[in-house]
C-alpha cells in the first residue's frame, strides 16, 4: 500500500469542527493507532499480550474532556516552568500560568497536545505528523515547527522521534506523555522498575525543581536496581512525579529504564537521547469515564516515563540546555521496547 492510499479514518471532530484523523501502523509485533489531535498514540498492543499497553479511550470526545495527556505530545516546552518566567538573551518573558494560576505546564492551555496536527507521511509501519506553534502563543517567542515520527519495528520496538526548528530563539522541549500499564490489572502496583539515575530533582510546593540536584543514595528515589514501584518510606507510600537526572546534556541513545509487570510478564525497556526522565506514578488519576476495554482509570492506573530536558532548565544554572535557535534542529529520540516472558 502506498503513502497516498494508506487508510486514515475520521476519529472525531474538534470543538471548532476540524476532523481528527486516526491511522494504524504495524510492525515488530506491535500495533499502534495514532490520531492527529495532540499527536496522540491512542492505542498500542503487543501480539502476545491481549491487554492495552497504554491508557486511552475508545472514542475521541473523551480525550478533550478527560485525558491527562494520555499518549500525547505536549510542547513547545514540556513540564513546568516556575512562575512561567524566563529570560533569554537578556529579554524577560512571561508565559501563561495554566496550572492553578501559578505555574506554566506543558506549553500552556492550548499547547501542542491539545491541537490538531497534520499527517505528512504514512507508511504501514510509520507515521509522521507536523504542527507549527505560532509566535506569541502562550507567550513564547518565534514560530516553532515540530515533527513527530512514530515507527514500530524490530522486535517489539516503538521509536518516537521529535524534531523542532524555530525562526527566533525560544524554548523547546518535547516529550511523549504515554501512561503505561504492562499488566492485566487496573493498576500498576505490581510493577517493578529500574531507572539508571544517580540523582533526581527535589521540587517545591508548586512541583517545580528547587534547583538542587540531589543524590538518590539512601532515599526512596534510588531505583538503580530493579525494585517495586510501590515503595514506602517511614510508613508513607512514595508518590513519584519527579525528574530523574540521566546525564548533564542530550547524548547518544542509551538504555535508561526497565519496567515490568510481575503478573503479566510484560517488560518495557526505554532507550533515549534525553538527559532526564520524569517518572510519574499516576497517583492523581481519577477518570470518571471508562478507558480502553472498559477499564477504570483510578490512582496508579498507569505510569509515565517522560524523556525530556530537565524541568525549568532555563531558570537553573547547570541544568541541560532547553534553548533552540534559528538554524538549529532539536532532535529527541526514544525507543520503547516491549517483550513478554
Amino acid at each position: 500500500m502506498t503513502k497516498s492510499t494508506m487508510e486514515r479514518e475520521v476519529f472525531g471532530h474538534t470543538a471548532a469542527g476540524e476532523p481528527v484523523y486516526r491511522v494504524e501502523i504495524k510492525g515488530g509485533g506491535l500495533t499502534a493507532k495514532v490520531m492527529t489531535w495532540g499527536a496522540v498514540i491512542q492505542d498500542l498492543r503487543l501480539e502476545s499480550h491481549a491487554a492495552p499497553l497504554l491508557l486511552g479511550f475508545d472514542d475521541f470526545d473523551s480525550y478533550p474532556a478527560h485525558s491527562s495527556y494520555f499518549g500525547a505530545t505536549p510542547g513547545r516546552c514540556a513540564n513546568r516552568i516556575g512562575d512561567g518566567k524566563f529570560t533569554l538573551d537578556g529579554k524577560a518573558y512571561q508565559l501563561e500560568l495554566n496550572e492553578k494560576g501559578v505555574t506554566h505546564l506543558h506549553g500552556g492551555k492550548d499547547n501542542t497536545a491539545k491541537r490538531n496536527w497534520t499527517i505528512v507521511e504514512h507508511d504501514p509501519d510509520r507515521v509522521v505528523l507536523k504542527i507549527v506553534d505560532p509566535d506569541g502563543r502562550a507567550g513564547y517567542p518565534g514560530n516553532c515547527t515540530i515533527l513527530a515520527t512514530y515507527w514500530v519495528h524490530g522486535n517489539g520496538e516503538l521509536t518516537v522521534n521529535y524534531e523542532a526548528t524555530t525562526d527566533q530563539p525560544t524554548l523547546a522541549n518535547i516529550c511523549q506523555h504515554a501512561y503505561f500499564n504492562l499488566g492485566d490489572r487496573e493498576d500498576t502496583l505490581d510493577h517493578d522498575i529500574m531507572i539508571a539515575a544517580n540523582h533526581y530533582l527535589p521540587t517545591n510546593e508548586k512541583q517545580v525543581p528547587t534547583g538542587e540536584v540531589r543524590p538518590v543514595d539512601g532515599t526512596g528515589f534510588d531505583f538503580r536496581e530493579m525494585s517495586p514501584m510501590k515503595r514506602f518510606v517511614d510508613g508513607e507510600q512514595m508518590l513519584y512525579d519527579h525528574n530523574f537526572c540521566l546525564s548533564p546534556e542530550r547524548t547518544a541513545k542509551r538504555s535508561v529504564v526497565l519496567a515490568r509487570s510481575v503478573s503479566s510478564g510484560v517488560s518495557l525497556e526505554v532507550r533515549t537521547t534525553e538527559p532526564g526522565v520524569q517518572f510519574y506514578a499516576g497517583f492523581k488519576l481519577n477518570v470518571p469515564v471508562p478507558g480502553h476495554d472498559g477499564r477504570k482509570y483510578g490512582p496508579f492506573a498507569g505510569f509515565c516515563l517522560e524523556t525530556q530536558v530537565w524541568p525549568d532548565a532555563i531558570n537553573h544554572e547547570g541544568f541541560p540546555n532547553a534553548v533552540l535557535r534559528p538554524g538549529e534542529v532539536l532532535r529527541q529520540e526514544t525507543d520503547y521496547i516491549f517483550s513478554k516472558n
